[in-house]
């Protein structure tokens, strides 16, 4: 009994820390990074969007770009006349969502037009013709809400996300932020887009963001964990059982 208390002991030290490294982790992956707090009049919440499916063609016809992803903005901006900030989060909705664009060699624009608030939402892909990989390099956005006057016009051409191959999908099924500017942010949630290189209406063998891999890593860690904890109880009984036969044995 001796040798397995010892052995539990040290499976403990061993174990026990890697464990919780794992789900520290995760924790910190998980926890976005705190946003400036801001005096702000209550917006309500619209809880997850719908997952859309945005599609655009050449002039043959052909699919030249396919999205499927739910998309939320975060959208503060400044009343004079009321002389507050106020802070929006607007789901796009894809029933009443128009899609356009056009799709060159090395760039492809995705418009999506709604019948509400956000008049314009607009993300321009960028391929490297060099390495053969794309990224999401710009967003802008033209919305109107009845607190300003003006249209609310956002704009960002030195964006680096989404970044995946030629002829391959970008895929993050985890929830992730794009900060466009300090004003505007978008939640994506079950992404899949390749704006470059499709076969048909198929998307290409997909790379999946980090976010994901780490999420697909912290059970593996955590199972390995405890496989070796019960290895090594195991061996340490064995162990403790073949000393215990040669103690009787002697006498």
């Amino acid at each position: 009994m001796t040798h397995l208390a010892a052995a539990r002991c040290l499976c403990l030290r061993v174990f026990l820390p890697l464990m919780l490294a794992a789900v520290l982790h995760q924790a910190r992956a998980a926890d976005p990074t705190p946003a400036t707090q801001t005096t702000a009049a209550p917006h309500k919440d619209p809880g997850r969007p719908d997952r859309g499916t945005y599609r655009l063609t050449d002039g043959n016809g052909t699919a030249c770009l396919m999205a499927y992803m739910g998309l939320q903005l975060n959208v503060s901006f400044t009343s004079i006349s009321e002389n507050k900030t106020f802070q929006e989060v607007v789901n796009i909705v894809p029933k009443s969502t128009n899609v356009s664009g056009s799709c060159e060699s090395e760039s492809a624009v995705m418009q999506l037009t709604t019948d509400g608030q956000i008049k314009n939402l607009t993300f321009v892909f960028t391929l490297n013709m060099t390495s053969n990989k794309y990224h999401l390099s710009e967003v802008s956005l033209n919305a109107t809400w009845p607190a300003i006057k003006s249209p609310f016009l956002v704009k960002n051409s030195s964006l680096d996300y989404l970044r995946g191959s030629l002829g391959h999908s970008y895929m993050c099924r985890q929830e992730q932020t794009l900060t466009v500017t300090k004003e505007v942010s978008i939640n994506t949630f079950q992404v899949q887009v390749q704006p470059f290189g499709l076969k048909g209406e198929q998307f290409g063998a997909a790379e999946e963001c980090q976010l994901d891999e780490d999420d697909m890593l912290i059970p593996i860690i955590v199972g390995a964990a405890l496989a070796g904890l019960v290895i090594v109880v195991l061996v340490a009984y064995l162990i403790g059982r073949k000393r215990s036969h040669a103690g009787y044995q002697t006498i």
